[in-house]
């Protein structure tokens, strides 16, 4: 078919045809980065935490004055592995989806003249190691001499685990065990790759979903720290003994005050970390719905409006032997370059508003590939919308067309 009569009679109504190819231009915008955003919290909420999260809960104390770590772990410990079915437990600084203990920046050198990120940094006994279920995938495990008291923040120097992903970011293609870093005097040594393992707060750290699991794991000594322990056990019992542990380090310590918000299973504590991802992508459904429904409404209307007034015309086309698959297609190829110059817009639009989300929210890049399916979305919802106001157009007799003309 010949597009010039439709580009001309486009040209004729220059304010309608722009007023449509920018809702279409908005649409593909919002369509594409809604969709990048989507597939993002989704793919965020589906990270591998490293760990058995089913099997294992947290008692943490919010404060003791006046205690000795090594007193309090004592009672804490004995109270919380004196319940029957509890597997394993141990004290720690933080776990995942909990409370945030230590992010630090690191230095591939000792003069911090390259900087490698801000991964968290777990302070872990070697019960809490076991509790917990790590083990690396590459290297080595930990020696008792290894776990080592804290000085200030962490032990000055000492062998670490860090997770793969880490590993990747800093020493991209090369091996990483055996390679050393450093966080202003404390300097560490990679000692083994544990395959995941993700920050306490994954997605909403200094660098975002892309540091999710950016993790350093350093041994210390029970006595080293105290407030945060872990517990494993069945699945099936361990709603009822997290409950028993929190009355049990009650007792025990009861001049600690209870953190009843932190100490819960952690699969209680990953459910209610990702409530605002999965508040957001509900948020997000909903906009890319109401957007694509307004344009819908947008391309209906005005191809009704289009009809009704090229009428006459059609009437003139259909007495000149025009068939009602050729009316049809005539609308259809309209709405087709219509969309398509929309949808060129919003690429670069959607581009635009990509590099925004990058620099306020450390998003990454838009895969291309959201580009194309955005594009043929919009096509098949501008050909869905005008089939209708199409059809009532085919339908119309050349008589009927004479008489309203």
């Amino acid at each position: 078919m010949d597009i010039r009569p439709i580009v001309a009679a486009l040209g004729r109504h220059r304010i309608a045809t722009s007023l449509i190819v920018l809702e279409i231009a908005l649409a593909c915008a919002v369509l594409c980065n809604a969709c990048f955003l989507i597939a993002e919290r989704l793919a965020l909420m589906r990270i591998d935490s490293g760990i058995d999260a089913p099997s294992l809960a947290v008692v943490a104390l919010r404060g003791c004055d006046g205690c000795v770590d090594a007193d309090v772990n004592a009672r804490a410990l004995a109270a919380i592995r004196g319940l029957p079915g509890v597997q394993a437990a141990g004290v720690l600084n933080a776990t995942p989806f909990g409370i945030r203990a230590g992010d630090a920046g690191v230095t591939l050198d000792a003069e911090g003249r390259h900087f490698g990120g801000v991964p968290h940094f777990y302070a872990f006994s070697r019960d809490a190691i076991e509790t917990l279920g790590l083990q690396p995938s590459q290297g080595q495990g930990f020696e008792a001499a290894d776990f080592q008291p804290i000085d200030n923040f962490l032990p000055l120097d000492a062998q670490v685990w860090i997770t793969e992903a880490f590993a990747a970011h800093l020493w991209p293609g090369e091996p990483a065990v055996g390679r050393e870093f450093w966080m202003g005097e404390y300097h560490f040594r990679v000692a083994g790759l544990v395959p995941h393992f993700a920050r306490p707060n994954p997605g909403r750290s200094e660098n975002g979903v892309a540091g999710a699991q950016w993790s350093v794991v350093v041994p210390v000594r029970d006595e080293a720290q105290s407030g945060v322990y872990a517990l494993r056990a069945d699945p099936l019992d361990l709603p009822r003994l997290a409950i028993a542990a929190r009355d049990a380090v009650a007792a025990a310590v009861p001049e600690a005050v209870i953190d009843m918000d932190q100490s819960r299973p952690l699969s209680d504590l990953r459910a209610r970390y990702f409530e605002r991802d999965r508040a957001m992508a509900w948020l997000l459904l909903g906009v890319i719905a109401a957007m694509l429904l307004v344009t819908a409404l947008g391309i209906v209307g005005l191809a009704s409006f289009w009809v009704q007034q090229r009428t006459r015309q059609i009437g003139i086309r259909r007495a000149l032997g025009a068939t009602r698959g050729d009316i049809l297609r005539y609308f259809q190829l309209e709405n087709f370059l219509l969309a398509g110059l929309g949808i060129a817009l919003g690429m670069a639009l959607a581009y635009g508003g990509n590099l925004l989300l990058m620099r306020h929210f450390e998003l990454p890049r838009l895969p291309l590939s959201y580009l194309p399916l955005g594009a043929a979305l919009l096509w098949l919802l501008g050909q869905a919308a005008v089939l209708g106001p199409a059809l009532r157009a085919a339908a119309i007799s050349p008589a009927i067309a004479t008489r309203s003309a």
